[in-house]
C-alpha cells in the first residue's frame, strides 16, 4: 500500500501547461461560476415561493437524487460510449433545462414544486455528465500530474463557489431569479465549444463492445470487490450525511440572521473563500500528513464550524464559521476524490467513480430530507447541532476504514499478465465459461500456495468472474486447480485485459509456487449452448 505522502507531482500548476486540460478549466470556471449564481438564485426563490424548511431542503434534495439514480447507468454509458459526445449530448440537455426555466420564471409560471420538478431534471443531466467528466481527467494529463489536475479543478470549483454567489446576490437582487438562471444557461456555452473541439481518438479495441447491462453487472461486481473504494464509500458516507445539514439550511440560516439574497450569497462565498484558501496549501498539507489525518481532521473542523453556524447570532460569527466549513469541505472532498480515482482502473473508472457518486448523493439527498424535517420541528440551530455531533460520531465509527491508497490499481498490468487466449473461432456470446489453471506445488510448499492462492478470489471476481474455488487431487499430492467461471467468452477476453499492476506481485508469488515443467496449464470449458470445441493454452 502506497502512502498519500509519495504522489505529489513536481508543479501543483503543470496540468494547466496542456492546452486541452487549460481550455476546459477555463471553461469550466466559467460554467461552475453560472452554476453557483443558479443555485442561490433556486435557493432564494424557493425562500420566496415557499419558506417551510421542508420545500427549502428539498432543493437540496432534488439536485442530489438523481445522482443517486442516474449515476451508475451513467458510468456505464461513459465506459462504452464515445466519451466526447456523451458528455457533449449531456451538456446540451443541461442547458436547454435552464434556458426553459429561465423563460418560464420571468414568465411568472413558476410555483414551489415547479422549481423542484426544474432542479431534478437539470440534476439530471449532471448526474449522467459527473462520471463521465471525472473519468476525463486521466485522459488529458500525464498520469504523474493527475493528482495535480484533480487539485486543480477542486480550485475552480471553489473559486466559482467563492465569486457565484457574492454575484448572484447582485443580479439575484438587481433582477431577480429568472436573470440567474439565463446567466447559468450562458456561462455553459464555452464547456461545449471546447468538447466539440477537442480532437478525441478513442482507443482502438479488438474486443466486442459491451453491452449496457453487462456493463451494468461488471461495475457492479468490481465495486463489491474493491476494498479500497469501499474504503473511501464508507467514509464519505459518514461525512455526507451530517454534512448536508449545513448546505440544505443556509438559506434559512441567512434569513433568521436578518439578511436575504445578498446575505445567502455572501454565505455561500465565504464558503468558497475558505475552500479558495485551503486549496492553496492543500500541497504542502499532503506532504505532511496522510489522507486519513486529513479527512478525520477536516471533519473536526467542519463540526466545530457547524457549530458556530448554529450558535450565531450575528454575520460576524456567520462569516468565519462558513469560511472553516469551507477549508475543511474541500479538504476532505479533494482527499476523498484522489483516493477514489487512484483506487480503480481504467476499465471500470466512470463506473465505479459513478457508484462513489451515488454515496455522496444518498447522503446529501437523505440528510438534506432529514435536517429539514428535524429543523421544522425542532429549529434550524438545534438541527444543526445535531449534525455536528454526529459527524464526530460517525467518523470515530469509520476510524479503521484506512485510505492509504492502492495506486497499483489505477494502472494496467504488465504484459505477461494480459496474454489472451488464441480462440478467434469461438463466437463473443458463448458461455458461461469455466477456466482451470493447474498447478504442480512442492509437498512443503502446500500452505503456504494455498494461502497466496486464495488472494486471487477478489481479483478474479473483481474483473469478472462469477464463482472462483481451489481445489486439490487427492490421488495426486501437490495438483491444484484454481476454478472460475465468466458469463461468457466475450466476458473472459475482457478479463485478460483487466488486469493491474497492483495485481502483478500477487501472481508472481502465486506462480513462483509451480513446480511443473512449465508455467500453469490454463484450460477453458464453455457450456454446450451451441456446437464448439473447447480450448486450452499453456501461459
Amino acid at each position: 500500500m502506497t502512502d498519500s505522502r509519495t504522489e505529489l507531482p513536481p508543479s501543483a500548476w503543470a496540468p494547466l501547461r496542456q492546452p486541452l486540460f487549460r481550455a476546459l478549466w477555463i471553461a469550466t470556471l466559467v460554467s461552475n461560476i453560472g452554476t453557483w449564481v443558479h443555485e442561490v438564485g433556486a435557493g432564494w426563490l424557493m425562500v420566496t415561493l415557499d419558506p417551510h424548511p421542508i420545500m427549502v431542503s428539498l432543493v437540496q434534495a432534488a439536485t442530489a437524487l438523481p445522482i443517486f439514480l442516474l449515476a451508475l447507468p451513467g458510468g456505464a454509458l461513459a465506459d462504452i460510449l464515445d466519451r466526447r459526445r456523451y458528455l457533449i449530448y449531456t451538456q446540451v440537455w443541461m442547458l436547454l433545462v435552464v434556458l426553459t426555466l429561465a423563460v418560464t420564471t420571468a414568465m411568472g409560471w413558476m410555483n414551489a414544486w415547479g422549481l423542484l420538478a426544474f432542479t431534478f431534471a437539470l440534476a439530471c443531466g449532471a448526474a449522467l455528465n459527473t462520471p463521465a467528466w471525472a473519468a476525463t481527467v486521466h485522459e488529458i494529463v500525464p498520469r504523474g500530474q493527475l493528482q495535480a489536475a484533480i487539485a486543480l479543478n477542486s480550485l475552480g470549483i471553489n473559486l466559482a463557489r467563492a465569486i457565484g454567489p457574492a454575484l448572484a446576490g447582485i443580479v439575484v437582487a438587481a433582477s431577480g431569479p429568472q436573470a440567474a438562471f439565463m446567466l447559468n444557461a450562458v456561462s455553459s456555452v464555452g464547456v461545449i465549444v471546447v468538447l466539440l473541439r477537442w480532437p478525441r481518438v478513442p482507443s482502438p479495441s479488438t474486443l466486442p463492445a459491451e453491452r449496457f447491462t453487462g456493463a451494468l453487472r461488471a461495475g457492479l461486481r468490481y465495486v463489491r470487490e474493491a476494498t479500497a473504494l469501499q474504503h473511501v464509500m464508507g467514509r464519505a458516507a459518514a461525512f455526507f450525511v451530517f454534512s448536508s445539514a449545513t448546505w440544505a439550511l443556509l438559506p434559512l440560516v441567512a434569513r433568521n440572521a436578518g439578511g436575504g439574497a445578498n446575505t445567502y450569497g455572501l454565505l455561500l462565498a465565504g464558503i468558497g473563500a475558505g475552500a479558495v484558501g485551503t486549496a492553496l496549501v492543500m500541497p504542502a498539507l499532503r506532504r505532511r500528513c496522510s489522507r486519513d489525518v486529513l479527512v478525520r481532521g477536516a471533519t473536526v473542523v467542519y463540526a466545530v464550524a457547524t457549530l458556530g453556524v448554529a450558535l450565531a447570532g450575528s454575520l460576524a460569527v456567520l462569516l468565519p464559521a462558513v469560511l472553516a466549513c469551507g477549508a475543511a469541505w474541500l479538504a476532505l472532498l479533494s482527499t476523498l476524490h484522489v483516493s477514489a480515482q487512484t483506487a480503480v482502473p481504467q476499465w471500470v473508472r466512470a463506473r465505479a467513480l459513478s457508484v462513489y457518486l451515488m454515496v455522496y448523493a444518498a447522503g446529501m439527498t437523505g440528510g438534506a430530507v432529514l435536517w429539514g424535517t428535524l429543523a421544522s420541528r425542532w429549529g434550524v440551530s438545534p438541527a444543526l447541532l445535531l449534525s455536528a455531533a454526529g459527524g464526530v460520531l460517525a467518523m470515530l465509527v469509520t476510524w479503521r476504514l484506512t485510505l492509504g491508497g492502492e495506486d497499483g490499481l489505477a494502472r494496467s498490468a504488465p504484459a505477461a499478465l494480459m496474454r489472451s487466449p488464441d480462440h478467434a473461432d469461438i463466437q463473443p456470446e458463448r458461455g458461461p465459461v469455466a477456466v482451470h489453471v493447474e498447478y504442480r506445488i512442492a509437498l512443503e510448499d502446500a500452505d503456504a500456495f494455498v494461502a497466496a492462492a486464495q488472494g486471487m478470489e477478489r481479483i478474479r471476481r473483481r474483473d469478472g468472474a462469477l464463482s472462483w474455488g481451489l481445489f486439490e487431487d487427492p490421488d495426486a499430492p501437490g495438483r491444484y486447480i484454481e476454478t472460475f467461471v465468466v458469463e461468457s467468452w466475450a466476458e473472459h477476453m475482457r478479463q485478460h485485459h483487466r488486469g493491474t499492476a497492483g495485481d502483478a506481485p500477487l501472481f508472481e508469488r502465486v506462480r513462483a509456487f509451480h513446480r511443473g515443467d512449465g508455467p500453469p496449464r490454463v484450460t477453458h470449458w464453455i457450456a454446450v449452448n451451441a456446437p464448439d470445441d473447447t480450448g486450452g493454452e499453456v501461459i
